[in-house]
């Protein structure tokens, strides 16, 4: 279901590539909203056909151009969208990039808080969650609409904002990621308690870090 998460040494940093970590049924939703929408496009596209015979037919056909480059690009950028984190001396860097943009966020040690594992964000359940009578899932529409929406399982405060990265990024895969962090950052990477309960210990003793 996900990519495998990749380390890269350098001289000077370390290169964490997380890939693209879609979950299965997010693809799917994706690729249904393609469909639909160039179904929608072509039914605009037939009915201004030909497009020259007056204005109406030339916006119809403008209209549906649009909605295929629309289409186009929302799918790509989902489907190829790429996550990484690069650690220096001075900062932790978070990429997000599709192949259309690319977004660079530093951020300085000194000014970081500890780094937190949130996994899912707790929500408030649906009324008809357990019962016999949910016929229409909305409990797994809720969940399917917060797993879209998830920004990330890694997550610390930075000039008294959250910053969530590693979307993705579950418990069992977690735990390298910070252990590979932390050996590479020391103590410029600092640990919220919670990875004490979730960190099996190793050789690599983290206990007085955190």
């Amino acid at each position: 279901m996900h990519d495998k998460i990749t380390y890269h040494w350098g001289n000077s940093h370390l290169q964490i590539v997380l890939g693209g970590r879609i979950a299965l049924r997010i693809k799917a939703l994706y690729w249904g909203e393609f469909v639909l929408t160039l179904g929608m496009a072509t039914i605009f596209l037939l009915q201004s056909l030909p497009l020259l015979s007056d204005i109406v037919h030339f916006i119809s056909g403008m209209g549906a151009t649009f909605l295929y480059v629309l289409a186009a690009y929302r799918f790509v950028s989902r489907m190829m969208y790429k996550e990484e984190v690069w650690l220096d001396e001075e900062c932790l860097m978070v990429v997000n990039a599709t192949p259309f943009k690319r977004k660079v966020k530093k951020y300085l040690w000194v000014f970081m808080g500890p780094l937190h594992y949130a996994g899912k964000l707790p929500k408030t359940d649906h009324p008809l969650k357990g019962q016999c009578y949910d016929y229409f899932g909305f409990e797994t529409q809720e969940q399917l609409i917060q797993d879209i929406h998830d920004e990330g399982n890694l997550y610390f405060n930075y000039e008294g904002y959250a910053v969530r990265f590693a979307r993705g990024v579950y418990s069992w895969d977690a735990e390298e990621m910070v252990r590979i962090m932390k050996l590479y950052a020391g103590r410029s990477l600092k640990l919220a308690p919670e990875w004490k309960q979730l960190m099996q210990q190793t050789s690599y003793d983290i206990e007085d870090e955190v």
